[in-house]
């Protein structure tokens, strides 16, 4: 065990998504009708590539430097996900700012959930299992991003100050943006509900 989470996180956090409507999110439509929310308030994911990107609302921020950042999910067998933050709206693709924190307990793909994708990875066995609820906790500050499943840390990240993780993609860094969910391929489905964020600067 690593560490768990900070009572000073539990303090006043902004609700992203209470499972009453998307207000405050934009899809990219990259693939249609991937993001439903359900009769129970939760938020399906499946059916193809896209990304869901939180644009802001009247008292809620549109972008977030410093922050605990909180959401429930549940995977369901052979699913991939992800949660971009420090990014930003993209029509198409993978998103090409900032970092992502995987959500992936059985897909193929060996990075499991807790990896910040491709830079400081999490191997088997995930810190999840497929079919139940799970609390996912990234919190960033300064250059440290810190990755909680259900209070426990199962990530920790630094990045080098003043220093470029690739040349060849100079905006995959911490820095200040926007979160994005993905939904990942027409055979991942995964859930989420209780989005909030905590903002530390």
């Amino acid at each position: 065990m690593l560490g768990s989470v900070s009572a000073e996180d539990s303090a006043n956090p902004h609700v992203l998504f209470d499972g009453t409507g998307l207000d405050g999110w934009q899809s990219n439509d990259e693939t249609l009708g991937v993001f439903k929310i359900l009769k129970d308030g939760t938020l399906q994911v499946k059916g193809g590539r896209a990304h869901l990107f939180w644009i802001g609302k009247e008292g809620v921020p549109a972008e977030f430097g410093n922050f605990v950042f909180r959401a429930e999910i549940k995977t369901m067998p052979g699913a991939n996900s992800g949660i971009f933050f420090h990014t930003k709206f993209q029509q198409n693709g993978w998103p090409q700012w900032g970092l992502e924190a995987q959500i992936n307990s059985t897909h193929k793909d060996a990075r499991k959930t807790g990896s910040i994708y491709a830079i400081k990875d999490v191997l088997s066995p995930s810190p999840n299992i497929d079919g139940e609820w799970f609390e996912y906790v990234i919190r960033v500050e300064a250059n440290t991003v810190t990755v909680f499943v259900d209070g426990v840390v199962v990530n920790r990240y630094e990045e080098p100050q003043l220093q470029k993780l690739s040349d060849e993609s100079p905006h995959i860094r911490v820095g200040r943006g926007t979160f994005a969910l993905q939904a990942h391929d027409p055979m991942s489905k995964v859930f989420f509900r209780d989005i909030s964020v905590l903002v530390l600067d």
